[in-house]
């Protein structure tokens, strides 16, 4: 009982304490704060990178009945106003006052002391180029003191400006701004458009995540497309007629429209039979499905350009034709249409760029927009720098790949190792059947002999050697 009535007492207090904490006014303040921004310093973006020259704006009004003759305005630690030149704004109502004062910076704070009270009402406005959030980054908020009427109170907290950390790349950025060599090459009309290097230094950091996924879409549509083009592949080759038939429709359709259109049929038809895929995983089945349809004329003219002859040599060994297509086909084949093969996949990979028309985050769906932003035209140049990254050491493999393939064709292509050391040591082998030879004639010369002299006797071959 006396804990129930300890605890009634306490929830009475605590309602008392809040109804006196809204009867009993709470202290006006003479300066309100109404926003505190910053300028984007972002190249190429509109975010606040911290350590990097901005500018905060701040705003607040004059209450009525009240003039104020200076504000400090106070920002986190790590924050700086040297250097930091602040213009003053004072509207009372429509009305511009001339106004001026005097800016001290001292650290993370700035004090600006005006030369005249500014009145009751008054927007006042503190413009502060060349200042500087933290490195850190994070939310930043300022806070600061004001003084009217001779005292000096609490300004009231703004909201939070969010600030990015300056990295590694972002000074690589800042230190590219200062070289004069930068400022030069930009000048020039053409390179400042298409190749600035600080928008294409910031470009692959932003193009990074585009270009893995359409790495992603085309590594995993990849193996389906070379399983479904080798199984219409051997229908288009088949002996009967309606296998063909709908192998050569399949094949015909999808070689003979774009790609563009075939990713509007998939993204935009399907929804309307209430068939809703995910876009990446959606882009990944159309990437294979028009990779299938050239991978299935690709394997189908590398079956039938093994000789006949090695159909029949299958077959007068007893094998069915399963077997031979699993056993003696196939593998010649795939070793035949490995460059041709890599050439498409080369192909598929520029061809994921058609699925940024359909809202697929990819590589140029980056670039699309990080351009809209800048108005440059640089991180469509840094998309392709990042396609080549793939493709160009794609195409040096295919160019070794079809180099040694003519090489193995003409009879000069790798040896096995056994082979290779009997090559190697030929003379030495040479020199030892010689030697053997001569041993052997040796032998010869003086079997012969003897064998005449076997008829004779003991007594007469002694005679002889006398």
């Amino acid at each position: 009982m006396q804990h129930r009535r300890g605890a009634l007492l306490v929830a009475l207090a605590l309602a008392l304490s809040g109804v006196f904490a809204t009867v009993v006014p709470q202290p006006a303040q003479a300066l309100t704060t109404e926003k505190a921004t910053a300028r984007p310093n972002e190249d190429g973006g509109d975010g606040v990178i911290g350590g990097m020259d901005t500018r905060l704006t701040w705003e607040g009004t004059v209450e009525p009945g009240e003039e104020v003759t200076s504000v400090t305005l106070t920002l986190p630690e790590g924050s700086t106003f040297e250097g930091s030149t602040t213009r003053i704004t004072a509207l009372e109502g429509l009305k511009r006052m001339d106004v001026t004062g005097e800016a001290v910076p001292s650290g993370s704070s700035i004090t600006v002391s005006f030369d005249q009270a500014i009145p009751e009402g008054s927007l006042l406005r503190l413009e502060i180029t060349n200042m500087q959030f933290p490195s850190a980054g994070g939310e930043c908020t300022v806070t600061g003191t004001y003084e009217a009427a001779g005292a000096t109170h609490e300004l009231a907290p703004s909201d939070p400006i969010s600030t990015i950390a300056n990295t590694p790349l972002q000074s690589m950025v800042n230190w590219l701004d200062e070289q004069p060599w930068v400022e030069a090459w930009n000048s020039n009309q053409f390179l400042g458009m298409f190749l600035k290097p600080q928008l294409l230094l910031t470009s692959f950091a932003s193009l990074a995540p585009g270009w893995l996924l359409c790495l992603g879409i085309v590594v995993a549509a990849y193996p389906f497309a070379i399983a479904i083009g080798l199984v219409f592949a051997m229908l288009k080759i088949s002996r009967w007629r309606v296998v063909r038939a709908v192998a050569v429709t399949y094949i015909n359709v999808l070689r003979g429209t774009p790609l563009f259109l075939q990713i509007y049929i998939m993204f935009f038809g399907l929804p309307m039979l209430n068939i809703n895929i995910d876009n990446n995983l959606l882009g990944i089945i159309v990437v294979a499905i028009n990779s299938s349809a050239y991978l299935a004329e690709i394997f189908r003219a590398g079956i039938q350009s093994i000789p006949q002859g090695q159909y029949e040599a299958a077959s007068s060994l007893g094998m069915n034709y399963v077997q031979t297509m699993l056993t003696v086909i196939l593998p010649q084949t795939v070793r035949r249409v490995i460059p041709t093969v890599t050439s498409d996949f080369i192909t598929a990979f520029k061809d994921t760029s058609l699925l940024s028309s359909v809202g697929v985050m990819e590589l140029m769906m980056f670039s699309k927009n990080l351009t809209t932003v800048t108005g440059n035209i640089t991180p469509y140049v840094a998309a392709g720098i990042f396609y080549l990254i793939v493709t160009l050491p794609l195409i040096k493999v295919v160019s070794v790949i079809e180099e040694n393939i003519a090489r193995s064709e003409r009879g000069a292509g790798p040896r096995p190792k056994r082979r290779a050391q009997i090559a190697d040591n030929a003379d030495e082998l040479v020199g030892q059947a010689a030697k053997k030879d001569g041993v052997a004639a040796e032998v010869s010369a003086v079997a012969a002999p003897t064998a005449s002299l076997a008829p004779a006797s003991a007594k007469e071959v002694a005679t002889d050697v006398c």
